[in-house]
């Protein structure tokens, strides 16, 4: 997986919290920044694909390591600043 700009270690924690620390990390970001999110709740891979989609940042990979469910997301570019 590729690095990230900040990590968020959301092991343990259960649904809606893995979300939440994403976003509130992603909030942090500057446009094109990233976030890795490792989390232990399998339903995060499927939450993370819903938020992606609600949110309009960009879900840049996951993949699965041991008991880890692992989400690169990436900010998205703000309304009426995107690149041409």
């Amino acid at each position: 997986m590729r690095t990230a700009d900040i990590e968020v270690d959301a092991r343990g924690l259960n649904c809606p919290l893995p979300i939440l620390k994403a976003k509130k990390a992603l909030s942090g970001l500057e446009s094109g920044q990233t976030v890795r999110v490792v989390s232990t709740d399998a339903g995060s891979v499927r939450d993370f694909q819903a938020f992606a989609k609600q949110t309009g940042n960009e879900l840049v990979e996951q993949q699965t390591e041991g008991g880890d469910f692992i989400h690169l997301m990436r900010r998205h570019h703000p309304a009426g600043h995107d690149h041409l």
